[in-house]
């Protein structure tokens, strides 16, 4: 975030706030980077508008529940497949998380590396404003935008459930409880229904039926809780994975298939 110089006409303090610069400038009015003492703070001035304005103001503004488009946009596109929650794969992305909250670091209220699609219970019930960091002050949370969960978190496939491998992984269940009963059900379901579209999508190929295999595709990804896909493409290749799909090695087959990967996995 650039820090922009102030303009004529700006104040030169709020409150009890030193007003330095300028950080933005949204609906509600003009974000400044304020200090009082040493700590930087981010200081909204509120402009006086007609009550009309004001009214629309209120109805259309940026707030978790009632997201711009174009804020909401960029989190959207990181989210897994239908815009669902990037927290618990499952709800429909409803609200943008300040992954690091705003009480923690009022700068990155405007940076768009640190919002994240969430539905209204992760977001407003479930992580709030908790961030629990380490002894080295690096957060205790999982970023999905830019890290792979996997290096924290197992998923046992024939049960559903989360199993923690690090401090940041055990953190993470805590707060967003992912081992829930009913997002455990949802995770067996997709472990039973992804090798049988796996297997349509072979024959869409192997046919040469091309809408029919991008159909399959979609329906793989944009199921719930993708985050079991990801997790049998990742086994399928860990040592141990034929004990894993011990009751279906033609699902492990396809896994491991390079064209399948290839054609499923891009960029991966």
């Amino acid at each position: 975030m650039v820090l922009q110089p102030l303009r004529a006409g700006d104040p030169k303090r709020i409150g009890g706030f030193r007003l330095d610069g300028r950080l933005g400038q949204g609906a509600m009015g003009v974000v400044y980077l304020g200090y009082r003492s040493t700590r930087p703070v981010a200081v909204i001035g509120q402009a006086p508008v007609p009550r009309q304005r004001a009214k629309w103001l209120r109805k259309h503004a940026t707030v978790r529940r009632h997201v711009h488009p174009v804020l909401r946009s960029a989190p959207a596109e990181m989210a897994p497949d239908l815009e669902r929650c990037m927290y618990c794969g499952d709800n429909q992305g409803t609200d943008i998380d300040h992954f690091e909250p705003i009480r923690e670091n009022p700068l990155r209220t405007f940076d768009g590396s640190n919002h994240l699609l969430a539905c209204s219970l992760c977001n407003s019930h479930l992580k709030r404003d908790v961030f629990p960091l380490a002894d080295d002050g690096t957060p205790l949370l999982i970023d999905p935008s830019s890290e792979d969960p996997a290096a924290h978190l197992h998923l046992s496939l024939a049960t559903g459930v989360y199993v923690d491998l690090t401090d940041r992984g055990k953190e993470t269940v805590n707060v967003f409880r992912p081992n829930r009963g009913i997002l455990v059900r949802g995770r067996r379901r997709a472990y039973r229904v992804t090798p049988l579209l796996l297997r349509d999508w072979r024959n869409a190929v192997d046919k040469g039926d091309l809408e029919d295999a991008a159909d399959c595709a979609a329906a793989i990804w944009e199921q719930p809780t993708a985050d079991v896909v990801h997790a049998m493409f990742h086994q399928a290749l860990a040592p141990g994975a034929k004990d894993i799909f011990m009751d279906d090695s033609e699902a492990l087959t396809l896994l491991r298939d390079h064209a399948v990967r290839a054609a499923l996995l891009p960029g991966l």
